[in-house]
């Protein structure tokens, strides 16, 4: 199982964090952060649900992080372990996730896979993101996995989708030419764009893209 402690920062305050595993006895705050991370009109069947959260546990349990601040959950990340072949990427969230029931996890398989990132917006401010990626990362390291890979949304897209194409659009942004609140964060985290699949999921900000984005196992051979 998973625990760290660590200090992060917001503004000139310090404070102390605990990453660690989720367990049942957090069900509850964290359909609450979820419920005021995302408000309505965003669907509230698309909220974790408890049946959902103890598959979590079950399947994958060292997969089930969350952070702590002064004793509060502020936030969640979950994965799976699935096998990726980098020459068929093509798939969306829902069959590869199992839709967030993660029954699709493989113990076998090559590749660490993010069904989900959610952080507080009372706790904003903290970097609890990147806290929650890096240990997503060492989990990684620690199987000897050859990457972690997840789909990011694409937000702004739809501002541009008549102008650029979707590859042009993700390379003004991994240029720096332009900014997008999710695919910025994950670049920042240290990964890097592997392909743009359209159909990844329902998002008429994304244009139901999904940009599919990796960090390698820096100790795995290639």
């Amino acid at each position: 199982m998973y625990r760290k402690e660590q200090f992060v920062f917001r503004k000139d305050q310090v404070y102390q964090a605990v990453i660690r595993n989720y367990t049942e006895t957090d069900f509850n705050e964290l359909i609450g952060i979820q419920q005021r991370a995302f408000p309505p009109p965003f669907p509230a069947e698309l909220w974790w649900n408890k049946e959902q959260l103890e598959n979590h546990i079950n399947y994958f349990p060292l997969g089930a992080l969350c952070v702590e601040i002064d004793g509060r959950i502020a936030g969640s990340m979950t994965s799976l372990i699935v096998n990726f072949d980098p020459s068929c990427p093509e798939h969306t969230w829902e069959e590869i996730t199992d839709d967030g029931y993660i029954r699709t996890h493989n113990h076998l398989g090559n590749t660490l896979y993010v069904v989900d990132l959610c952080i507080d917006p009372e706790f904003r401010g903290f970097k609890l993101g990147k806290v929650l990626m890096n240990a997503m990362y060492e989990i990684v390291v620690h199987l000897q996995l050859d990457r972690l890979l997840g789909g990011g949304r694409i937000p702004t897209y739809h501002k541009f989708s008549h102008t650029f194409t979707i590859e042009e659009y993700v390379n003004k942004l991994t240029s720096g030419q332009y900014k997008d609140p999710v695919i910025t964060f994950l670049l920042q985290c240290g990964r890097t764009p592997l392909k743009a699949v359209k159909g990844y999921l329902e998002d008429k900000e994304s244009c139901d893209y999904g940009l599919l984005m990796e960090w390698k196992n820096p100790f795995q051979k290639t």
